[in-house]
């Protein structure tokens, strides 16, 4: 990709255009990182890049943003500009094509505002930015708060940023995060779940989840769960930090543990197993669900992960056929995760050891046997379809996984018998 872009800014130097490489990619490679795209800034106006490159696509042309095909890659193209109002809290009203000063200047964070001369090998720098990566610290570019208040989603960046490459947030910075946390109400859930779902999965997700709390983007991010405003995150009982410290993790995983956490941080004095309970779990996911606008996948997953800990962890300990069930649930792996840090944060020490014990017994077990009977079954010997008739196929079932029965025969008369029985 670095030699596709390389060609597309040689290509808009040899017009007489100014041309640079812009943005996150300069920051990774000042940081020894492996740049994920290459995007170019350059003087040329859009309809210009377009006149210069074959195949192209206008995806922000007022924006002064093109689409360039360039070998195997897809390069973004970009014409310096300077940004009017911002009246959405999002994009501005409108920009003007203009120099390349102005056009760091308009950016985000010091780290992001540098540009690269790939030609002379030099560093383009108008923010300071290289003094604060070598500070190790992010820092808005100029006014914080008029950034913040131009663009409300730079709230959740600028945690983002902070937890991936392990920088201090500039005191007046965070100041006007805080400040202006509210303002993150404004942003589309789809957008919000887009940034967490960059900031979740990684480990430097232990770093993430702390600043959203202190900067008190987690009480609006979770206020439909609810998360009351002044609540504080005790990282003794947070489930959330200790979630697979070195891994990376599906989002949905991540997500219910935060959910869990928001439920241990407003609680503090009630069982931990409240949170798995199905109505409390139903309401977690529903509120999850509307606030970032999450996918059927996403929801059902985490609903999955929550509510199958709920009976392995009552008083009364589980039985082989419930071990069986949860084992063979796609979740399984997921859940077993929560159940270590809940472990380890404290809570059912034992109770999960002796499970992760049996589970290993467990692991060379066909967990998930195709069932003696069916529906089909006791619909064929004359059963009606009905609250008795499931009980029914999953007492025969549970019985057939506990090892108590073995035949269809036996698992027909079981099942007959509590059928009639209602």
């Amino acid at each position: 990709m670095r030699d596709d872009a390389l060609a597309v800014l040689k290509r808009l130097r040899e017009a007489k255009h100014v041309a640079y490489f812009a943005g996150g990619c300069v920051r990774d490679m000042l940081l020894g990182l492996e740049p994920a795209d290459y995007d170019i800034a350059t003087s040329a106006p859009p309809p210009e890049v377009r006149r210069l490159f074959p195949i192209t696509q206008a995806v922000g042309a007022a924006f002064g943003v093109i689409l360039v095909r360039q070998g195997r890659s897809v390069i973004e193209v970009a014409t310096f500009r300077s940004d009017g109002k911002y009246s959405d809290g999002r994009r501005p009203d409108e920009v003007r094509f203009t120099s390349a000063e102005e056009d760091a200047r308009r950016r985000d964070f010091t780290i992001n505002g540098l540009f690269f001369d790939p030609i002379e090998n030099k560093v383009i720098d108008f923010v300071g930015g290289q003094q604060d990566l070598a500070a190790r610290r992010l820092r808005a570019i100029g006014d914080p708060q008029r950034r913040f208040a131009e663009d409300h989603l730079r709230l959740l960046r600028a945690i983002r940023f902070a937890a991936r490459f392990a920088l201090a947030i500039d005191p007046p910075t965070g100041k006007a995060i805080l400040e202006a946390a509210p303002f993150l109400k404004g942003i589309s859930p789809e957008r919000i779940a887009e940034e967490l779902r960059m900031m979740f999965p990684p480990p430097t997700r232990k770093i993430a989840w702390p600043l959203l709390w202190e900067y008190h983007l987690a009480h609006v991010i979770f206020r439909l769960v609810p998360l009351p405003e002044g609540t504080s995150l005790d990282l003794k009982r947070s489930v959330f930090m200790e979630l697979a410290p070195a891994m990376q993790v599906p989002f949905d995983l991540a997500l219910a543990a935060a959910l869990l956490d928001v439920h241990l941080q407003s609680h503090p004095a009630t069982d931990p197993r409240t949170a798995l309970l199905r109505p409390q779990v139903v309401t977690f996911v529903r509120a999850m669900r509307q606030g970032l606008r999450l996918s059927n996948d996403e929801s059902d997953a985490m609903e999955h992960e929550l509510l199958s800990l709920g009976p392995l962890l009552t008083d009364a300990p589980a039985t082989l056929a419930m071990k069986k069930r949860f084992l063979a649930m796609p979740t399984a792996e997921s859940s077993r995760r929560l159940m270590e840090t809940l472990a380890a944060v404290g809570f059912f020490r034992q109770r999960i050891a002796d499970l992760d014990a049996d589970f290993h017994t467990l692991a060379d077990v066909d967990c998930a046997p195709p069932p003696l009977i069916t529906g089909d079954d006791l619909t064929a010997a004359g059963l009606n379809p009905g609250p008795p008739f499931k009980k029914a196929l999953d007492a025969a079932y549970d019985a057939q996984l506990e090892g108590t029965i073995s035949t269809r025969d036996q698992a027909m008369a079981m099942a007959m018998a509590m059928a009639k029985k209602g």
